[in-house]
Order: structure tokens, then sequence, then C-alpha cells
């Protein structure tokens, strides 16, 4: 499985960091095992973001090498690269 970029990275870190924020100041739970469980949900959703990111970056890495996507009676420009 391929590593995630930096944006990618940067982007779940976002969620769980939010997430947290947005769970503890909802929920108002003041108790160590209210606080892990929220903290945990909050990093499974950053773990399920990223990984989602990732399989949406193959998904289009896949259709731009195959040229999926791209009417065949178009003349691309030469400055263009193929693949």
């Amino acid at each position: 499985m391929p590593r995630p970029t930096t944006a990618q990275l940067s982007t779940g870190i976002l969620i769980v960091v939010a997430t947290t924020v947005a769970l503890l100041a909802v929920s108002g739970s003041s108790g160590v095992f209210e606080v892990a469980v929220l903290v945990a949900f909050a990093t499974a959703l950053g773990t399920l973001s990223t990984a989602l990111l990732m399989s949406v970056a193959a998904q289009r890495r896949a259709a731009a090498g195959s040229g999926l996507g791209e009417p065949s009676g178009v003349a691309r420009p030469e400055y263009v690269r193929q693949g």
C-alpha cells in the first residue's frame, strides 16, 4: 500500500483535531474514559478519511494513466506529455 502524501496526512490530522475539539465541546464529558472514547473515535475518523483520500487519488492516477475520461477525437497540444 502506498504511503499517504503530505496533503493527505495533513488533512487526516486536521480532521482528527477538529473532530476531537468539536466532540469534547459538544459532549461536555469530563471523565477520562469518556474523553478517551471520543479521542479514539476522532482518530478512527481521521484514519478513515486519509485512507479514502488515498483511494480517490489512486483512482485518479489510474484514470489519467489509462486515458479514460478524455475524448478520443480531441487533439492535444504538443506541450502536453503523453503518459
